[in-house]
């Protein structure tokens, strides 16, 4: 990681740009600075440097060093010391803030349809999706798409959420009740979808919804109940279907599977899941429009 990169990560964290850059230069010299050397290394103009430092001495991360004459120098607070400081009042401000801003929440006057027109959005904020679960969590997609939400939904199963998957593709270290969608393989479900599709519903509350093809992902985040429904029960019904297929004979299914002519049927609609998709994210007003 380069010094930049420290002082942006330090920024987010919440020092200022020249706070970052002071409390680095510090840390790099390890040994007491006076402003105008503070300045030179860091780049923090002359004018600002001493109120700079008093910042950094204010909140704890550098220490005042006087050396004789009225010759005042700055130290800094160790990394580590100051790494850990900033967790503990992280975690005390999301313990007060997980407190009080609910008690501050209205109930929603409107259900939200959030289009998502991306895969770091999309994965994004199916995460957020995820981290919220409390109760119930359901899980569909291929493994490419799943693995940057285990994380978040272990924490949830530790926590006492019922996380149910449901991969598209054998899955190594696999993450609550997850089902191995066996029906079709990846690559023809992918032919029949038309992308890879992602299906992510927290608490019967909210959901994700998205398809993705290549580096290209489209979709929608929703708290509306009616769509969220439809999702839960998309994947509850594909891990019911398997368990039923797992009671009869393999032969006889994949017979029926197959040749079924209502199976069939239900299956020909080859990619228009994505089209649906990607029309929904991006042209649906015009669409709707010449509907009517």
């Amino acid at each position: 990681m380069s010094q930049q990169s420290v002082i942006d990560e330090l920024g987010r964290l919440g020092m200022s740009g020249y706070e970052a850059k002071a409390y680095v230069a510090l840390v790099a010299a390890g040994t007491p600075l006076n402003g105008y050397e503070v300045a030179k290394r860091s780049g923090v103009p002359r004018s600002t440097v001493y109120e700079t430092l008093g910042k950094l001495v204010g909140r704890g991360a550098a220490y005042e060093v006087h050396a004789g004459e009225g010759s005042v120098g700055y130290l800094s607070l160790p990394p580590a010391s100051l790494l850990e400081r900033m967790r503990r009042e992280f975690d005390a401000s999301m313990d007060a803030l997980g407190t009080e801003l609910p008690r501050l929440a209205t109930p929603p006057q409107v259900r939200i349809v959030h289009n998502l027109t991306d895969r770091g959005s999309l994965l994004a904020r199916a995460e957020d999706v995820v981290g919220a679960a409390r109760n119930d969590l359901f899980l569909s997609g291929w493994p490419a798409e799943l693995a940057p939400l285990k994380p978040a939904a272990r924490r949830a199963e530790t926590e006492g959420v019922d996380v149910s998957v449901v991969s598209f593709g054998e899955d190594a270290e696999p993450v609550g009740s997850t089902t191995v969608h066996r029906f079709s393989s990846p690559d023809v479900a992918l032919e029949n979808l038309g992308c890879r599709l992602m299906v992510v519903a927290a608490d019967r509350e909210q959901a994700v919804i998205g398809g993705v093809v290549g580096d290209d992902a489209w979709g929608v985040f929703t708290d509306d109940p009616a769509v969220v429904l439809v999702a839960v029960e998309y994947v509850r019904h594909d891990i019911a279907m398997h368990l039923i297929a797992e009671k009869l004979a393999p032969e006889d299914f994949e017979t029926f599977w197959a040749n079924d002519p209502a199976i069939q049927r239900l299956r020909a609609d080859h990619g228009i899941p994505a089209a649906l998709l990607k029309l929904g994210g991006r042209e649906a007003p015009t669409a709707r429009r010449r509907r009517r």
